[in-house]
């Protein structure tokens, strides 16, 4: 194998070696404009038609905003629309001007109108944040959370805490008083930054703030958290500056100094490109010598070409002993991944358990239930990996989860994890049927939910359906007795972690079944467990959790409560306010809570007062959910007694009022208490038996 490798690299090599052109000027397309005001514009940026790579990405196409002096350039995307600070085509970065995150209080229990949520869309652009930023937050009590891709899910944060303005000193350093900040991985894309503040210090710090900024841009001062307008007019009035990583995304060079390819930037004979090392992608340099791209060989690249098709035959016979090869070992290494998987293990369990629900499919077989991972396939990307819809040999319609990645710690346990997952049985939870171990990541199979999930239910293209508070309160008490069953009905106490609406499935009679328990996620956690990442969503993320590192059940509950919150309003855990600014589902309805106001934020829809107390009830069971200590919230099998006695309490209403009238439509006949006849409780006798089950 060694052998037939090393022939390939001396054959090939020739025909990569071509001869390198010195480096120019940065300077744009003849004819384009080379400066925006006091910015330089090089290609493959660029101002105009025909002035920039558009090609390979719409980014690189810069305006020149005359309307500041001097003038500015920005983006030409309307999508992006962030000021450029500077261009370095020797560093591959771009500086620009980004939002932050900012959230003030001018009461104990009210949000001013200031808010804003920081962040970029950076999927499909040129641009990774570097690594020179850093994460900070400012502010007394505050928690500021930056969430994103890299391209696995990450989620990150840290915590500032002062008691008073004099606490903290102008010019220290954001250790975790007055302001805090933390560093942020390579290759973070698309991340968006958040803030969880206590309303406690409005008086002396009355506005908080989280942003991803150049690493040493910000010194600390003390006038910084008593008021949102200093600091916004002295340091951060354009945004704060941003260090972006960029290249061509979509190519490589064949070597680093080499003649760039005739479709990417090669506008002339003294192009060249450079492999990137901030990411995938190269980058191109250009001193605009010649106009015209016609290519120019030397006598030595002459050479090459010929000594290269003769070379063909024998790259076709090493290639074919590499092939051969190549089979051998892959058959080996998929016998190894069985064994480092666990799957002898597996097997003795499943004989010595007698466990025959789960099914042990070969490669092969997933391949072609996926019809080799089509994309018209995929059901969904979760927090762990992409969701394969697939049909087995028998016609039965599976879903296959295809994980990123499994911790090599957790490789030990994720046999046990599965013999776990086979033995749950409830009719509101995802049933487990099989997995693939022959693979570097294993593969879990589970049975298909036909009806999608309940975020698409209640935010989908379809929105505007009615949904009955009946069938909301038979979702939510039904996902809360699958959570509750996974806490304490099992072997042992399994945590979700990612408790959310796109993690419940809807069957086509709209009966709930939870579902994502990716093994890789699976932890049986007791009171000394420590994490050192909380995984999970922007929005249902329990704050404590972050901040203590460990995951409990309560941290379940807190996020169920924001599921419940969704069911209520139809709102997203993070949503797009009437002024078109991002509100944190929880944090406003807090704030209405308090204020008496929570009518104002629940959907219209169900809005009655013939079970508006069952409505203010679910309001308080939500509150309860989200109390800041785990402590003081109820376990999941409270909340679905709860939930249950609502129910219950909502149909009784329901039905009261139904009989009332029907009486008052028979003529002749007197209306007499509807309870004697029907059998249901009175109005006033729900409520009192509500009041003493919800007090226990």
């Amino acid at each position: 194998m060694k052998d037939a490798l090393l022939l390939l690299v001396f054959i090939i090599y020739p025909a990569m070696v071509v001869s390198a052109t010195s480096s120019g000027p940065a300077i744009s397309l003849p004819g384009c404009p080379n400066k925006c005001g006091n910015v330089s514009i090089p290609y493959p940026f660029g101002i105009g038609d025909g002035c920039a790579a558009t090609s390979h990405n719409r980014y690189f196409s810069l305006i020149c905003n005359n309307s500041f002096q001097p003038p500015i350039p920005m983006f030409g995307d309307p999508s992006a629309a962030a000021e450029v600070i500077d261009i370095s085509l020797e560093h591959g970065e771009v500086r620009l001007y980004d939002d932050i995150s900012y959230d003030c209080f001018i009461s104990n229990t009210t949000i001013s109108d200031d808010l804003n949520y920081g962040g970029l869309i950076l999927d499909s652009t040129p641009f990774i944040p570097s690594t020179r930023n850093r994460f900070l937050v400012i502010g007394c009590s505050a928690l500021g959370i930056v969430q994103g891709y890299t391209p696995d899910p990450y989620v990150a944060g840290c915590y500032s805490y002062c008691e008073a303005i004099e606490s903290t000193s102008d010019g220290a350093p954001c250790a975790g008083k007055g302001c805090c900040e933390t560093a942020i991985p390579p290759n973070l894309t698309d991340f968006e930054t958040s803030l969880n503040n206590y309303s406690s210090v409005w008086q002396f710090n009355p506005c908080f703030y989280a942003m991803i900024v150049e690493e040493g841009w910000y010194n600390f001062s003390k006038q910084d958290l008593q008021g949102h307008q200093g600091f916004m007019k002295e340091k951060a009035s354009r945004g704060v500056p941003v260090v972006n990583d960029w290249a061509i995304r979509d190519g490589s060079c064949p070597k680093d100094g080499t003649k760039a390819p005739q479709d990417y930037a090669c506008v002339s004979s003294n192009s060249y490109c450079v492999n990137a090392n901030n990411g995938p992608g190269m980058g191109t340099r250009y001193d605009g010598t010649n106009s015209g791209c016609r290519p120019v060989l030397s006598k030595a690249e002459l050479v090459v070409i010929g000594l290269s098709a003769s070379a063909v035959l024998v790259v076709s016979l090493a290639c074919l002993v590499v092939m051969k090869l190549q089979r051998s070992k892959y058959k080996k290494e998929r016998d190894e991944y069985f064994k480092q998987n666990g799957g002898l293990k597996l097997y003795d369990e499943m004989r010595s358990r007698q466990v025959d629900t789960i099914h042990i499919l070969t490669e092969k077989e997933i391949k072609k239930a996926t019809n080799n991972f089509s994309e018209d396939r995929v059901l969904g990307c979760g927090g762990h990996g992409m969701v394969y819809r697939g049909t087995l040999d028998d016609d039965k319609e599976v879903a296959i989860k295809k994980s990123k990645v499994i911790d090599d710690d957790c490789r030990e346990e994720f046999v046990n994890e599965i013999i776990i997952l086979s033995q749950i049985n409830h009719r509101n939870i995802v049933r487990l049927l099989g997995c693939c171990l022959e693979v570097d990541v294993p593969m879990l199979i589970y049975e298909f939910i036909s009806n999608g999930t309940l975020f698409e239910f209640l935010h989908g293209y379809d929105h505007k359906s009615t949904i009955p508070l009946d069938l909301r309160l038979k979702i939510a008490t039904q996902s809360a007795e699958a959570l509750a069953y996974i806490h304490s009905s099992t072997s042992r106490t399994i945590l979700h972690g990612d408790v959310k609406s796109l993690n419940i499935l809807l069957d086509d009679d709209y009966n709930a079944k939870v579902s994502d328990f990716g093994a890789s996620a699976l932890k049986s956690m007791d009171k000394n467990d420590f994490i050192m990442l909380i995984q999970g969503t922007l929005g249902y993320i329990d704050p404590e959790s972050f901040v203590s590192h460990h995951l409990t059940d309560k941290s379940d509950v807190y996020s169920f409560g924001v599921v419940l919150l969704e069911l209520m309003t139809r709102k997203k855990a993070i949503y797009i306010d009437t002024s078109n600014e991002k509100k944190s589902l929880s944090h406003t309805f807090m704030l209405m809570f308090h204020q008496n106001e929570f009518q104002q934020i629940l959907d219209s829809e169900i809005v009655d007062d013939e079970v508006m107390v069952v409505l203010e009830k679910l309001c308080q069971l939500v509150m309860h959910c989200l109390s800041p200590s785990g402590d003081e919230r109820p376990t999941m099998k409270e909340v679905a007694e709860r939930l249950q006695m609502l129910r219950r309490l909502q149909m009784q209403l329901v039905t009261k009022t139904y009989n009332i009238q029907t009486h008052h439509s028979n003529k002749g006949r007197s209306v007499s208490d509807p309870s004697d006849e029907t059998g249901y409780q009175s109005t006033e006798t729900a409520k009192l038996v509500l009041e003493v089950d919800l007090a226990r």
